[in-house]
Formats: structure tokens, sequence, C-alpha cells
């Protein structure tokens, strides 16, 4: 196929964009997608994974699963390590670790910030999710899976981190919180941008002290791998070098990309990691859902299976969400064109169509093929189930031009919604900001 290049994106000719929008259109049964020479027909998940990728030392399944939604319903207190399941009134998040370890596709990324409930945005509940997910696993705790299941935490910079112990201080609490001899994969969950005195001009950065202290967790074997998040391509340079200097490898970046959030320096920044060896981990990989058609799908058969009702993520979604999610999903004729992202997701849901899969599994796998492993946030072993229908298949060259094509055109790019913003993180105090470029 003739392409022509502009910005990050190769764009296909004009002659042979409209072959592919005409291809769209047609009725399933006058073609079939194809990826190389394999035909394609619906498939189901296989019992055990195959499509594996490395993130440093480790092998890991090229889907993952986020957890930052997990939380008990106490607004008080964590629980203790003793609790039940039952009485954590958690059996949906028991069945979803299950099928997932089940499946050798038990791929956790978590960290001490974590929780759906309104405790942790006001800094308690530290540490509760990497609890309940250590008891979890425990529960399910299959012995017939042939991988055991892999666990990514983060540490959280604080005003009150400044110096390399303080690290290992927390570095240490989460791996006793994991119960494990060393973290598979310890992150630095975002730049040094929490200031709450930055009016008084105390705003000191201690990011190299942080990758210092990383590189002390590696060398004292509390940790197996290290990573950062939300760097882009000049910061993410900079500690590459730093961390070498220290014989210690930058295994992952975790960022928010998306086929519709590949602007603001994400796709630099994930071209950047690819040229460094280090493996993007991506947030968002459904722009918070915009990408399973959940809000304006045409064709409800074809997206994901629990998203057809009112699911439990879309009912704890908060009024600010849901408001910029429906200006996103409709357009508001300002900021965002009216149609919103519907153009795309006509699109998707052809290729879904043609290929039997789900247009979150056309979201998940697009992210995939640019080099990604994308870690959408589940709670149910039927979310899970849809997700890992991204796996053992590719999108062809043809498909993903069109699909960037499409998105392009849209107009704008997906940066959050609500509190939950791709470059702003609400840190108590008010909201603080950050540029991947």
């Amino acid at each position: 196929m003739t392409t022509t290049t502009s910005g990050n994106c190769l764009r296909p000719a004009i002659p042979q964009l409209c072959g592919l929008l005409l291809l769209a259109c047609l009725p399933s049964e006058c073609f079939a997608f194809t990826s190389g020479a394999s035909s394609i027909a619906p498939t189901a998940v296989a019992q055990t994974n195959t499509d594996v990728t490395k993130i440093g030392s480790l092998s890991v399944p090229n889907v993952g699963i986020g957890t930052i939604c997990w939380s008990s319903d106490s607004f008080l207190f964590s629980f203790p390590m003793n609790t039940s399941v039952t009485e954590l009134k958690s059996p949906e998040l028991q069945n979803l670790v299950t099928a997932a370890t089940n499946q050798n596709c038990g791929f956790f990324d978590t960290g001490e910030r974590y929780g759906s409930h309104l405790k942790t945005a006001v800094g308690m509940g530290w540490g509760e999710t990497e609890r309940l997910l250590t008891k979890l696993i425990r529960e399910a705790n299959d012995d017939s899976a042939t991988v055991k299941p892999v666990v990514a935490t983060k540490f959280t910079p604080s005003p009150w981190r400044t110096s390399v112990e303080s690290v290992v201080k927390a570095c240490d609490e989460s791996r006793k919180r994991l119960g494990v001899d060393a973290i598979d994969l310890y992150q630095i969950h975002m730049p040094d941008i929490v200031k709450p005195l930055r009016f008084m001009g105390l705003d000191d950065s201690y990011d190299e002290i942080y990758w210092d202290g990383i590189a002390e967790c590696y060398h004292k074997g509390l940790v197996k791998n290290v990573g950062v998040s939300n760097y882009g391509p000049t910061l993410v340079s900079k500690c590459h070098a730093a961390l070498a200097k220290r014989g210690v490898p930058l295994a992952s970046n975790q960022i928010a990309y998306s086929l519709i959030g590949r602007h603001n320096g994400a796709q630099q920044t994930v071209d950047k990691c690819n040229e460094l060896g280090v493996k993007v981990m991506a947030y968002y990989p459904f722009a918070m859902g915009l990408l399973t058609g959940k809000y304006t799908s045409s064709m409800p058969e074809i997206i994901a299976e629990d998203a057809v009702t009112t699911s439990l993520s879309t009912s704890r979604r908060s009024k600010l969400e849901m408001k910029d999610l429906t200006r996103y999903a409709n357009g508001d004729g300002k900021l965002i064109p009216a149609g919103g992202v519907s153009p795309l997701l006509k699109v998707m849901e052809a290729i879904a169509e043609h290929r039997g899969k789900t247009v979150a599994q056309i979201a998940l796998n697009y992210v995939i093929c640019k080099g990604a492993v994308p870690i959408p946030g589940a709670r149910t072993a039927a979310q899970v189930s849809d997700n890992l229908g991204a796996l053992n298949w590719r999108l062809s060259q043809d498909e993903i031009t069109l699909l960037e094509y499409e998105a392009d055109n849209l107009g704008f790019g997906f940066d959050g919604a609500g509190l939950k913003k791709t470059s702003e993180k609400f840190v108590g105090y008010g909201m603080e900001k950050w540029s991947l470029s």
C-alpha cells in the first residue's frame, strides 16, 4: 500500500484510503480481513496464553490488568490480611483473579496509592489495594497455572519523601504487603510534581534522588525490575542514562496511550522508549470506555460483553467524568466536533465485525501493535475475558493505517475526564500538571 508520511502517523494516499473506506462499508459476506497469510475467523480465548512479551527480566502477557479501582468498602479503615474475600464483598474480583491466573494471564498493575474510595483521594488507605490483590492471588492459587502471576506496583513521590532511604523504606513496605521476597516491577508513579508549598518557593525536584532510590532497591534485591510512569521522552532518557551508570536497566514507562491518545507527546514517548528498549505500559487504552463503544455504539452485539448494560465501572463514574465522556462521545460543537468519537467507532465496528472481535479488542490490539502493553482497568471476570480476546492475533498494517487516519480526522485527542486527566493528577490540595512533551 502506498503511503505518505505526516507527523508521527502513517497516512494512506487518497485513492487507497477511498478503497479502504469502501471495504469497511461492504457486507461481511463480501470479504474477510487478513493479516499476513492467515484468514481471520471468530476465536475464543485460549486456556493457555502464548502471546507474551518481555518487560525487563519478566515474561508477561501482552495485555495486563489494572487495579486502580480496587479497594474495600470501608471509608475509615483498611482491612487486615486475615479478612476473608467474602467479608471484603469482592467475589467479582476473586473470580477475575482466578480466571486470569487459570489462563496464565495474571499480570496485575497496582500501586501504594491505588483505590477507588474517596479515602484514597484524601490521602488515606495507602497500600490497601496491594493487600487486597495479595489476598485475591493467594485465594486463587491455582497449582495448574504454568506461569505465576506477575505484580507491578508503584512508589508515590510525596513532599516528605526526600531521600534514597525514603524510597527504600516505601519499597520494603510494598514488598511486605505483596508478600514477596522481591517485587516483580517497581515503578515511580509520576515525576516529582507534588509541591504544596510551591507558592513559597519550595519546589525542589527530587526525581534524581528517586532514581538513586529505586537503583538502591534493585541492588538490595528488593525488586527484580524498575520502571517509571508518566515520563516523556526527555525525562525517560535522563532516567535511563542515570540508572545505566548504576548498572540498573530501566524496564518500563507507563503512560496514557490509546488510538485517540497519541498527542501531547504520547507517540513521541512510545517511539523514544522503543528506541531505548524500555517497554511502554499503556493505561487508558480504552480512553475510559470511549473506545469500547459503550457510550455511542450502534452495534451493541460486538462491544465488550458487559458493556451493553450499566457495568460496575460505569456506575462508579462521577458526574464530572460522565459529563466529559458524553462530550467526547457525542461532541459539543466547540472543542469536540459534532459526532464526537462516532466516526472512528464506525470503522472500528466494521473491522471488529469482519474479524469476529469486539470493538474493545480492536482498541487493545492496536496498542499491542504499536509495541506497548495495554493495562485496561477491570473489575469483573467478563471484562478480563473480553480483554484477553485481543491476544494471539494482530491487526494488519492497512487496518492500523485506516484507524489512525480516522482518529486523526476527529479533530481532538483524549485528555481524560473529570479529575482523571492524562497529564494532571488530583493530589489532595488541588491539581498538579506535567507534560510528556
